[in-house]
């Protein structure tokens, strides 16, 4: 029997219940993902989808709810100081990180509390 793993379909990013709000406003709101429509029968689990290209951002409700603080996604970015820029504007706080070679990237936590890591290859 032969497989292939064809690509990554989504990353899923667990928050605390009632989350969907504050999701909408930072995923959305700050950095401009587009919001896509969960099936019905998921709808009732709370939580809220995004959509990054052919990606999607799963934010699923997880209680108790802990944030993941080293495991994470990492997303490309083109002019990662134009996003840094833009993040200082909306007070969502980066750090920024010189360890990997040939990238310039930065790390913020979601509203909940979950890292992320925005690169750009340079």
């Amino acid at each position: 029997m032969s497989f292939t793993f064809k690509r990554i379909d989504h990353i899923q990013l667990a928050a605390p219940k009632g989350c969907e709000e504050e999701a909408r406003s930072f995923f959305t709101g700050i950095l401009r993902l587009k919001e896509i429509e969960k099936p019905p029968l998921l709808k009732k689990k709370g939580g809220v989808w995004f959509e990054l290209g052919s990606y999607q951002i799963h934010i699923g409700v997880e209680e108790p709810f802990s944030p993941a603080k080293k495991a994470h996604p990492a997303f490309e970015v083109e002019d990662l100081e134009a996003l840094k820029m833009h993040l200082t504007d909306q007070q969502v706080s980066f750090k920024v990180d010189t360890e990997l070679p040939g990238a310039n990237r930065i790390y913020i936590n979601d509203p909940f509390g979950n890292r992320i890591e925005i690169l750009e290859w340079i």
